[in-house]
């Protein structure tokens, strides 16, 4: 009874990670809840002990699962091992501190808006590295994200940036964004290794990384450096995103990517500010402004012109 159940199990999990845009609902799914999760928690836990908690427990919980594809794969591990961990270490590590930083001073809706401008961020990036060619209209559509991020950064008023009178929260989340554009062009250099061999060795990656910055920048922001006295609610956003984001939205994102490619997945992150922004509604209880709504629409609006100018193409 056992053994057919198991291979049951694997066969519907198998048949998971072969269907691309189910993936792309889930990845920006718990992505969403990362950054609500992280606000929920701010004042009652250092942001770099959080980043270390959420890597060291990611990477213990993703061990057992990759272990027998890590001895397939071995071989190509061992030469590349340096690698593999830098993509931990920026997509994982960098991307998320920045992140929880940001997220001491400015508000989870603000967060989750500026994070929808991934895909032009991608798009743009892809032009400017790769060559990747694009047409006017897709150029119009970057800067029109581009411009919907400035006028949430600045709070509905992009004559700020004149007096540089940005809100540093939202700075912070901005340098997040370009952590992970940079990591998700990347990904189509990654060594071929099976994708629980990649996890498991980025991860790994992160969890470095996190443990070295909680020990040089923690207790910066002071905030509490020890989990002694944490809260339930610490504990549950710790599991959570240590499992959630980490885990399964790194692989359905990373999966999604192989099999669709970068440019084709970037859309997937327009759910993030869908499922952030409901979350930081419903559970947080913040309150959107006129200004959010402007800069959505017109992030929207140039997702939509690079999407019409691609499908075209």
């Amino acid at each position: 009874m056992t053994k057919p159940q198991e291979q049951q199990n694997s066969g519907i999990f198998a048949r998971i990670l072969d269907q691309p845009y189910l993936l792309l609902i889930l990845a920006p799914l718990f992505w969403g809840g990362n950054v609500v999760a992280a606000k929920l928690v701010v004042g009652e836990i250092d942001p770099f002990l959080l980043l270390a908690c959420r890597c060291v427990l990611a990477t213990a919980f993703i061990l057992p699962f990759a272990w027998n594809r890590l001895i397939a794969d071995w071989a190509v591990v061992r030469q590349t091992w340096p690698v593999l961990m830098l993509y931990g270490a920026i997509g994982y590590a960098l991307f998320n501190v920045f992140l929880y930083v940001g997220l001491q001073t400015t508000t989870a809706v603000n967060s989750a808006i500026e994070q929808a401008s991934l895909p032009m961020l991608i798009l743009g990036a892809n032009f400017i590295v790769f060559r990747v060619r694009a047409k006017l209209i897709q150029i119009i559509g970057v800067i029109l994200a581009i411009f919907g991020v400035i006028l949430t950064a600045t709070h509905g008023d992009p004559g700020r940036l004149l007096t540089m009178d940005v809100n540093v929260g939202d700075g912070f989340v901005i340098l997040a964004c370009l952590a992970y554009t940079g990591y998700t062009l990347a990904l189509r250099f990654r060594p071929q290794v099976h994708i629980m061999s990649f996890m498991a060795v980025s991860f790994a990656g992160a969890a470095i990384t996190g443990v070295v910055m909680l020990a040089l920048f923690g207790g910066g922001l002071g905030q509490v450096t020890t989990l002694a006295s944490a809260s339930p609610t610490v504990w549950a956003v710790i599991a959570y995103v240590a499992i959630f984001p980490s885990m399964f939205s790194q692989v359905a994102y990373a999966r999604g990517v192989e099999l669709v490619g970068p440019n084709r997945a970037a859309p997937s992150h327009n759910l993030i500010p869908v499922f952030g922004t409901l979350g930081s509604v419903i559970i947080l209880g913040e309150s959107l402004q006129p200004y959010h709504f402007l800069a959505a629409g017109i992030i929207v609006s140039g997702i939509v012109l690079a999407e019409w100018a691609a499908r075209r193409a």
